[in-house]
């Protein structure tokens, strides 16, 4: 089954700019979505942060230097392709900042221009699975009781079985039984895979 054509949002007020660059990503396989403005990309019906965005720096109303700082402070921004017509260090500075992917200034060399694309996918993809991951162990870690989460907390601290049944008052055939349970409930196969769980949840 082959896989739908990745999409990138493409913000420019210079329809002649949107044109070309449309036609060239279309060329590439990739799915662009083109506006004209900051506003309508924020106004359109379906706003899911799937693919990744490429936006001139300074257009009227709101700029592509704003909407970057804006999702910069959001939680699943899309990665971000920075283009301008004038070479502005400051403005460059202030978007690496704020997480964008690329600078580039017009006019575009198309070969650089789809490289930074396929940094932002990886960059995305990146996220995904780290994001992926993270709910894994969360989910993980949620099977656990509150003992079981106590006991976890002091193998990460370096105790031994018997430090922890003296720590909790109980017997150390107790503890043994707790981490074992843990173990499973996470799938952890090591002690040193415990600890991480322990210091990443």
């Amino acid at each position: 089954m082959k896989p739908a054509p990745r999409t990138v949002y493409l913000i420019d007020d210079d329809a002649d700019v949107r044109d070309a660059l449309v036609l060239l990503l279309r060329t590439m396989g990739f799915a662009p979505r083109p506006f004209a403005g900051v506003q309508p990309f924020l106004d359109r019906p379906d706003p899911r942060q799937d693919g990744c965005l490429v936006v001139d720096i300074r257009m009227p109303g709101t700029s592509g230097l704003q909407l970057l700082e804006r999702m910069a402070k959001e939680a699943g921004g899309m990665p971000t392709v920075m283009i301008t017509g004038h070479g502005d260090v400051a403005a460059c500075r202030r978007a690496f900042r704020a997480g964008a992917v690329d600078f580039l200034t017009k006019p575009i060399d198309e070969q650089v221009l789809l490289e930074a694309i396929e940094a932002a996918f990886a960059a995305l993809d990146q996220r995904n699975r780290t994001e992926a991951a993270r709910a894994g162990r969360d989910a993980r870690m949620a099977k656990l009781t509150q003992r079981e989460r106590e006991i976890l907390d002091l193998v990460a601290e370096g105790l031994s079985t018997k430090e922890i049944a003296r720590a909790l008052d109980v017997s150390p055939r107790t503890v043994e039984t707790h981490r074992a349970h843990i173990a499973e409930k996470l799938g952890a196969g090591s002690v040193a895979e415990m600890v991480r769980f322990a210091l990443e949840g």
